[in-house]
């Protein structure tokens, strides 16, 4: 069994408008040192099997083809 962690972030130049209110939020409530916050997803996903080459494959397939959408977001992956 492996463990994986998939995040997905924004491209630079794409709006956050989430992101924005976080920022907004955090000043209101006294983090003055907050320059800017953009927000994202993380995906924790188990698989069987040990060929860490052959995972990273599969789950590159999967970002591409269902958790991220690549026209406005990166993605990485860590495989432990």
């Amino acid at each position: 069994m492996m463990k994986a962690r998939v995040i997905v972030t924004l491209k630079n130049g794409v709006l956050d408008p989430q992101g924005k209110a976080i920022e907004g939020a955090l000043g209101g409530l006294g983090f003055d040192d907050v320059g800017s916050v953009r927000q994202g997803k993380v995906f924790d996903v188990e698989l069987t099997g040990s060929d860490k080459a052959a995972a990273k494959a599969e789950l590159e397939q999967m970002c591409e083809k269902l958790l991220a959408n690549t026209v406005i977001e990166n993605y990485s992956i860590e495989i432990e």
